[in-house]
């Protein structure tokens, strides 16, 4: 058993990992999230190059102004879905890269989905 959540999360990231895979028609959209930011890509795992990447702290959400953590989340997954769509992909599979499918992990996947992304 795992003695801190680093640890644990660790673990869980590889047990995903095993399951989850990317290709170029269905890539794989992986998560991270720190105490501040969130931060989205879309990977190309047999290529090994990442699509599409989108965050939190970039200048379109200073434009926006101050929002809560889980506003910034659905906002990163509807900007993350506009720039996939633009480059023509529209299904995913998602990777919540260890961590629980709660709170920020799930607005970001709300969003994304909202945005027109299928997963």
């Amino acid at each position: 058993m795992p003695k801190d959540k680093i640890e644990r999360r660790k673990i869980i990231k590889y047990r995903i990992r095993k399951k989850v895979f990317g290709t170029p028609e269905r890539p794989r959209m992986s998560v991270f999230r720190s105490n501040r930011h969130i931060s989205v890509q879309i990977i190309d795992d047999t290529a090994g190059k990442t699509l599409v990447a989108a965050t939190s702290n970039c200048k379109e959400m200073e434009e926006k102004g101050k929002l809560k953590k889980s506003e910034q989340a659905r906002w990163v997954g509807k900007l993350i879905a506009d720039l996939a769509l633009k480059q023509g992909i529209q299904q995913v599979v998602f990777d919540r890269n260890g961590y629980l499918y709660h709170g920020r992990v799930k607005m970001l996947a709300d969003g994304a989905r909202e945005g027109g992304l299928k997963f």
